[in-house]
């Protein structure tokens, strides 16, 4: 997913919404609905919980319009927005509903650990499973940078900017969060 570059077709949008043109939204949302759901569904592990959130975040973006930044790229505000909405969703002691395997991508994880230079996952497709179960465990920020960087496809730099952190703390969580399903993993076939 390339998000450095600004999107032109974004930010024509944009100005037209802020022109007044309120329909225009409508192209906003259609456009980033899929990407919004699958993050916070990611995050809650609850279909009805992602619907909702999708709702606020959308209604949350489109009444902060004002403050994006038109040098930067849309799509890196709407995920700040939406991250930080779930964040506070789960800090008010909403449930998290385990995980279900959606199409994760075991041998994408495995590449770009292997890409990273990290320690290699030797992982099969029986560890899906496996995944899915401990991935809600880990700690939030954890899965936070896994779930942007695996099932997000987003560049370091970009969950960088999307979570507000340095670039070295988001590839040691990545790092760790990706140790720890390897803990878990070995630990569950033992």
């Amino acid at each position: 997913m390339d998000t450095t570059s600004i999107d032109h077709a974004d930010l024509t949008i944009v100005k037209r919404i802020l022109a007044g043109n309120r329909q225009a939204y409508e192209q906003i949302i259609e456009r980033y609905k899929g990407p919004v759901f699958n993050l916070a569904y990611r995050m809650t592990g609850s279909y009805d919980d992602a619907a909702d959130l999708s709702q606020e975040i959308f209604i949350r973006a489109f009444r902060n319009l004002k403050k994006f930044d038109q040098r930067k790229r849309f799509f890196t505000w709407l995920y700040t927005i939406a991250l930080n909405h779930i964040r506070n969703h789960q800090a008010k002691g909403r449930r998290l509903s385990e995980i279900v395997d959606n199409g994760i991508s075991i041998e994408n994880i495995a590449d770009v650990v292997s890409e990273d230079n990290s320690e290699q996952l030797l992982i099969k497709k029986e560890d899906a499973e496996l995944i899915t179960e401990n991935l809600h465990t880990l700690p939030r920020e954890l899965r936070e940078a896994l779930v942007l960087r695996y099932f997000q496809a987003f560049s370091f730099d970009e969950i960088a900017e999307i979570s507000g952190s340095s670039l070295s703390a988001v590839k040691m969580r990545v790092y760790r969060g990706l140790e720890q399903l390897r803990v878990m993993i070995q630990t569950a076939k033992k």
